[in-house]
């Protein structure tokens, strides 16, 4: 009896030309589907709560696939990792209702973007494709500022582009930055994202916490509304997909 399975993965995106399976490219859809095939001796395809660009990493990207399945979750899970490379894992995997779907059905996304501040002038050859290596100190209560303004309902257009249509307006929940010894963590939960959102707000607020810009041009590009109008684009191998709510 084929049964729907949800499962929760974390993966290292570096060796990765992101999460979605493309023909003659490695990718983390198309690793998982592998695995899924070997264990069941059947072509198994998935869907994901949503896509990650090359070089991104996810430790909670949730996964959805529809299999005949004998044994318990747990074995599931086992025979998988088995399967899979070092660099992907499967976390937990429970049965769901056929009707759910992990990408219409999830109410609130979370990602976290790490820089790493190498004061010293050194850089780090450990971290160096989970961090984004600045070699400056920055301004996180200014940065804190600049973010506020991003929690609300808003036209996000200034940081991103939809995946499908014109729409552009998101709903944020969360948007702050801690520092925990010398690492800056961005924290920033939303309804859903535009396509490089997260990478275009941590770059153009990394300017705000550097000097380059103050609050009020940040707050001024935003409400822009224009791509035009954005700072920097942060590079992908800082930035992690944590959670997906539902």
């Amino acid at each position: 009896m084929v049964k729907r399975y949800r499962a929760t993965v974390a993966y290292d995106g570096t060796a990765y030309c992101g999460f979605q399976r493309q023909r003659q490219q490695p990718t983390v859809q198309a690793t998982l589907e592998r695995a899924l095939s070997i264990v069941s001796h059947q072509p198994v395809g998935l869907v994901a709560s949503g896509r990650t660009d090359t070089g991104v990493h996810a430790t909670g990207q949730v996964i959805a696939f529809d299999l005949a399945w004998r044994h318990r979750p747990y074995d599931l899970l086992k025979a998988l990792n088995v399967n899979l490379p070092p660099d992907v894992v499967v976390k937990s995997i429970e049965e769901v209702p056929a009707v759910f779907h992990p990408r219409f059905d999830a109410q609130r996304r979370r990602y976290e973007y790490v820089i790493q501040e190498c004061l010293d002038g050194i850089r780090r050859p450990f971290g160096r494709h989970q961090h984004w290596q600045l070699f400056e100190l920055l301004d996180v209560a200014e940065m804190n500022l600049a973010a506020a303004c991003l929690v609300g309902k808003h036209d996000f257009a200034t940081f991103g582009t939809p995946p499908k249509g014109e729409n552009s307006i998101r709903e944020v929940f969360l948007a702050d930055w801690r520092r925990e010894e010398d690492l800056l963590i961005f924290t920033i939960e939303a309804n859903a994202f535009l396509f490089r959102m997260v990478r275009s707000i941590v770059g153009t607020l990394k300017l705000v916490g550097d000097g380059s810009w103050t609050v009020v041009e940040f707050m001024a590009a935003f409400e822009a509304a224009s791509r035009q109008k954005a700072g920097t684009t942060a590079p992908a191998h800082g930035l992690f997909l944590t959670t997906v709510l539902y």
